[in-house]
């Protein structure tokens, strides 16, 4: 019995005293860091670099935020307040009181201690909840990785559940294992890596399969070269693939602002007959529209850029209109003339644009969820602005669509688009038809300039590099044909980005036009012309 209770006695006292000496070595390590010499700082910071509480700590002084209490000689995080400084006790986390400035010392750290800091804080943040604190805390490590981090990342792989985080944690092991002593632990991590789509796996296989000055391979082990030969072709094929993916990713944005671009143009120009040399100045009074809504609602850039979209359709629908009523109606039948009328009314809005919004680009910001890339691989991402344009035109094209398909005005302007005569003789308002025909075909075009402010300037000029494209673009496609405006656009996006890497930009496009050119003396009417008895005669 007595036995028992000393046994009983001796395990209370070492549960008490396994976190007091804990304590105490938390408590001891701070000292070191409020008092202690540089290097005992070191000491001090690999210390606590497997205690959580330590964390909030090593932030606040990689930020410079860690200062000594002079008064009561305690470390202490700080921050701004009116009196000087809120102060924090940083072994307990409780919230002191506020001083002056003077009554604080900071603790300094050096470059040497800042590495320090940026690993412990790394390897505290292994085990975060957020997988993106951990994978931001893997790549950390790796960029000085040492043989305790590597022990840290081997430990950490086998109990890590999300793939991003654990791939990461996998390139960086199986890298290191390339240059281990052992051969059968080399080829097993070569192996290994001709799956993963990273740049530093190439790089380094790449290595393996170099020579030196002198002629002779760098990796002199036979079997490992050529398992590095094999695995970096595998990899250079599917870089390939996504290179080309890429390129028809650019193609089809190149292509979606192009259709955005001409189809407006492709109901005014075949329907109308009419050669709108201002339809790239209704582009630009849409990004205009952009800019000022942003000025509008300057902290709300998301919900700035949607409601531009109806608000540059009104606009330039409103001008699309003037401009028919005004001038157009006078005109039908000259195109000559038309195409005279129009270039003047193209040079009177781009000096109303000049005299309200001075001649200088104008800056319109891109929405943060519209920001950035899409990172699927260290060897493709996909921008997001580009992305959504390319969704938008679809939108854009298939409301569009549904529009002259299924509403009474589709009706009218398929009916005047095929035979101008019989749809007046069936008391079709000819008129109405061509004023609400212009006024759409122009709105869009403000929805396009919409678009176009979130890839390129916004300036005055912004409209005359699309122009000559899109009739162009139109005509290959069959003037009139919507269906024939997506296929031409997109085709011609993806033959320019194809053709860019060899000849360059310029001499893509001239070869393109060209190319054109050539078709419509072949195909006079498209690709797809457009039927009835007017396009027939």
């Amino acid at each position: 019995m007595v036995i028992t209770w000393v046994l009983r006695v001796l395990l209370l006292m070492y549960a008490i005293s396994v976190p007091a000496q804990t304590q105490d070595a938390f408590s001891q390590a701070l000292e070191q860091i409020r008092t202690g010499s540089m290097g005992e700082r070191e000491q001090a910071i690999e210390t606590l670099a497997s205690d959580s509480r330590a964390l909030p700590i090593f932030d606040a002084w990689l930020n410079g935020n860690l200062f000594e209490f002079k008064a009561e000689s305690r470390l202490v995080i700080v921050t701004e307040s009116p009196m000087g400084y809120h102060l924090t006790d940083a072994s307990s986390g409780l919230a002191l009181t506020e001083v002056d400035r003077n009554a604080v010392g900071k603790i300094n750290l050096t470059n040497r201690l800042r590495s320090s800091l940026r690993k412990a804080i790394a390897r505290l943040q292994l085990d975060a909840v957020d997988a993106d604190t951990r994978l931001a805390a893997v790549n950390t490590i790796a960029k000085d990785i040492d043989d305790t981090g590597l022990a840290l990342l081997r430990t950490h792989l086998i109990d890590e559940s999300n793939l991003a985080v654990r791939v990461a944690i996998e390139h960086i092991v199986l890298l290191n294992d390339i240059d281990s002593s052992d051969k059968a632990t080399r080829i097993a991590a070569i192996n290994a890596l001709k799956d993963h789509d990273n740049r530093n796996v190439a790089n380094r296989l790449r290595a393996l399969t170099e020579k030196n000055a002198d002629g002779n391979y760098l990796e002199t082990d036979g079997d490992v070269r050529n398992l590095a030969i094999a695995a970096l072709t595998r990899i250079n094929n599917r870089l390939q693939v996504y290179a080309a993916i890429e390129t028809v990713f650019f193609g089809l944005s190149l292509g979606a602002v192009l259709v955005l671009a001409l189809i407006g143009l492709a109901i005014t120009f075949g329907v109308m007959g009419v050669i709108n040399m201002a339809h790239g100045e209704l582009m630009m009074l849409g990004a205009y529209t952009t800019f000022v809504m942003q000025q509008l609602l300057p902290d709300s850039l998301g919900w700035a850029l949607i409601l531009s979209i109806p608000m540059a359709f009104i606009v330039a629908a409103l001008v699309g209109i003037g401009i028919e009523r005004g001038i157009i109606r006078f005109l039908y039948g000259r195109p000559l003339e038309t195409l005279l009328a129009t270039f003047g009314v193209s040079l009177f809005l781009q000096q109303a644009v000049r005299s309200i919004f001075s001649p200088l680009n104008r800056s319109v910001a891109t929405p943060t969820w519209m920001s950035g890339s899409w990172q699927i691989n260290d060897f493709l991402s996909l921008t997001w602005n580009r992305f959504y344009i390319l969704i938008f035109c679809l939108l854009v094209f298939t409301a569009l669509l549904q529009l002259l398909k299924r509403t009474r005005l589709g009706l009218e302007v398929r009916a005047v688009a095929q035979n101008r005569g019989m749809a007046r003789a069936m008391g079709i308002p000819g008129s109405r038809v061509d004023a609400m025909t212009f006024g759409l075909g122009s709105g869009i075009a403000g929805v396009a300039g919409v678009a176009l402010s979130q890839i390129t300037n916004v300036g005055p000029n912004l409209g005359q590099a699309y122009i000559v494209d899109s009739f162009m673009v139109v005509v290959f496609g069959g003037v009139g044909n919507l269906f024939g405006t997506l296929v031409a656009g997109f085709s011609l996006g993806i033959a320019n980005k194809v053709l860019e890497p060899y000849v360059g930009a310029v001499l893509a496009k001239i070869l393109v036009l060209v190319f054109i050119i050539l078709f419509i003396q072949k195909k006079p009417r498209g690709l797809f012309p457009q039927k009835g008895r007017a396009a027939d005669g």
